[in-house]
């Protein structure tokens, strides 16, 4: 499932050079990390209330909004999924409690 991951984090990277009138990605790149981050709050609430609604394909969609805009803000960041991927599985094997202590260091 992480090629899809990896497919779309190129496709944004290329983004980056599309002009704002013509990519929806390009326009939240063009508007900046304010606004980016707006998105990723909003998208957030959205799947909560997805959730919390229990409409198994309105969660489905709305954390797939999720995860897009985090991660064109990850791409923002010169980030990507596979960064993200790394750190899930220097987590495996830890207690989420070690793994939280570790961070406070």
């Amino acid at each position: 499932m992480s090629e899809v991951l990896q497919q779309l984090a190129e496709i944004l990277e290329l983004r980056k050079q599309e002009t704002a009138d013509k990519s929806y990605v390009a326009s939240l790149y063009a508007k900046g990390l304010d606004h980016i981050l707006k998105k990723v709050g909003e998208e957030a609430t959205e799947t909560v209330i997805a959730a919390k609604g229990g409409d198994k394909q309105q969660i489905i969609y709305e954390t797939a909004d999720l995860w897009f805009h985090s991660m064109v803000m990850l791409a923002d960041q010169g980030l990507g999924p596979d960064d993200v991927l790394k750190e899930l599985q220097r987590r495996f094997g830890l207690s989420g409690i070690e793994e939280k202590a570790q961070r406070s260091k």
